[in-house]
């Protein structure tokens, strides 16, 4: 019999929603993985409505493929379709904090700090799915003196998708030292006002990490 999870009896399609998410982000719930509602239902202790009105949810963030009366299955790209989300990350992200540095505030460098120490906790524990919404909530952070918001809003959905493989990444192959480098190099570049150099440390921290990335699904496929 499935474990049972226990779940906030309030807004409860949120919390699965979350609950869920969560679970993809770190690998729980594998790339491919066929989610059934029944079970799911059984899991959390509800009834499928809430369960179903999760899964569009995240049928509509890209993470599911959602069918009706048949459940969902954890959305699985190719190398090719991986190599586009960075690509459009990186093109977002470079624009953002060109625009962004040359307004940064000291409230937001200093929100920026306390961002980096909760990831280099996370680091330190392991955890997986605490990481990548923080990794989210950091760049987010650091662009946010933009102010361009639509922008931003294409932002967000692009890092959920890749921060799925960037955190199996950053785990599995033990890159938490680099990664946490890179991340306080760029709030000292911005601090400084460097925008020629901030920007291109962005840019190569991010092919970087799409090139790591991308070897590294090729090699956990192949096995």
């Amino acid at each position: 019999m499935a474990q049972k999870r226990a779940v906030v009896r309030q807004s409860l399609p949120d919390v699965i929603t979350e609950d869920l998410r969560q679970r993809i982000l770190s690998g729980d719930l594998a790339e491919g993985e066929l989610i059934r509602q029944e079970l799911l239902a059984e899991e959390y202790d509800v009834s499928r409505m809430p369960i179903r009105e999760a899964l569009k949810r995240l049928d509509a963030e890209g993470l599911v493929v959602f069918q009706n009366n048949r459940g969902a299955t954890v959305t699985q790209h190719s190398l090719e379709e991986i190599a586009e989300i960075f690509d459009v990350r990186i093109l977002l992200e470079v624009d953002l904090f060109q625009r962004a540095i040359p307004n940064i505030t000291a409230q937001q460098v200093a929100e920026c700090e306390v961002l980096l120490d909760a990831m280099d906790a996370s680091y330190q524990a392991g955890n997986v799915a605490e990481w990548g919404p923080l990794n989210g909530q950091y760049h987010a952070k650091l662009y946010e003196a933009a102010g361009r918001h639509l922008t931003e809003a294409l932002l967000v959905r692009v890092t959920l998708q890749a921060n799925r493989y960037v955190s199996m990444h950053i785990d599995k192959q033990n890159k938490r030292e680099s990664a946490s480098h890179d991340h306080h190099e760029l709030l000292e570049l911005a601090r400084q006002g460097d925008v020629l150099g901030a920007t291109e440390q962005l840019r190569r921290h991010l092919v970087n990490t799409k090139n790591q990335v991308i070897e590294f699904v090729k090699h956990t496929r192949a096995q």
